[in-house]
């Protein structure tokens, strides 16, 4: 099988730290994959591996069969690739409109000329972006929200809008940075529908880290493990949650018996 993404062997080392060691992986087109781990356990770094955000000390990684180690990062989004971050990275001082349509940028062809005359190609880009995006905020249910400043939105609906400029991009591989963190139940019961149908609906495939065991073992098709920078596991969500090992990392050693 072709895989969508896949890691080969990466390593990325800080100094004498090295915060993820010897890691493959890989993501098939129509699945929804989780990477879970303990605090400090190396998935941020990998996702920044992955993403372009780094580059990787050794090993490679690869998106749609094309190795990514000349690309540029901003090269990632056009090849297909979008991303959310753990921290909010969103315009705050803009509306909301303004913030998805900054996720259309790499469908934006035309040149400073054309721009400046609002003529041709440029109007073109322009009325199809404002579409496309119209699209988005009607599928993740933010048309209330559209014309407000996202500053003055709660933490939950900022997540929404920042899932939505990622979709902006229409993406083949999105990835997920802790997209329910900080959210109480019914925002994270909307936002694992709208993963769902993001995959089953709009054809995008998933990778997300995730601390939310429910959410991660309702929505994965499969798991990959880290702790220390090293993968320790990798199945379903029924062998991961039976692996001794990720019990291990996740809950330390058994404590000796008295006998």
């Amino acid at each position: 099988m072709t895989h969508l993404m896949e890691a080969r062997g990466v390593v990325k080392k800080f100094g004498g730290l090295t915060a993820v060691n010897e890691v493959s992986l890989h993501v098939n087109a129509g699945e929804i994959c989780s990477l879970i781990g303990p605090n400090g356990a190396g998935k941020t770094t990998l996702f920044n591996l992955i993403s372009g955000v780094l580059r990787p000390t050794s090993g490679e990684v690869f998106f749609k069969e094309k190795s990514m180690a000349r690309e540029r990062p901003e090269n990632y989004a056009a090849a297909g690739m979008g991303r959310t971050f753990q921290n909010l990275a969103l315009f705050k001082h803009s509306t909301v409109i303004e913030n998805l349509l900054v996720g259309r940028h790499t469908h934006i062809k035309c040149n400073p000329l054309e721009s400046i005359f609002f003529l041709g190609r440029a109007r073109r880009e322009e009325v199809a972006a404002r579409e496309r995006v119209e699209q988005i905020v009607e599928f993740l249910e933010i048309e209330s929200l559209r014309d407000k400043i996202v500053g003055s939105l709660s933490y939950g609906q900022q997540k929404r809008v920042e899932l939505g400029r990622a979709l902006a991009s229409d993406p083949d591989l999105l990835l997920l940075d802790e997209i329910v963190a900080g959210m109480n139940r019914e925002e994270k019961e909307d936002i694992a529908r709208f993963i769902l149908d993001i995959r089953d609906e709009l054809g995008i495939t998933v990778l997300m880290i995730e601390h939310d065991m429910q959410v991660v073992m309702d929505l994965s098709d499969r798991i990959y493990v880290l702790d220390f920078g090293c993968l320790i596991a990798t199945g379903t969500p029924a062998e991961i949650m039976n692996d001794p090992a990720v019990t291990k990392a996740y809950l330390g050693e058994e404590a000796p018996s008295d006998a």
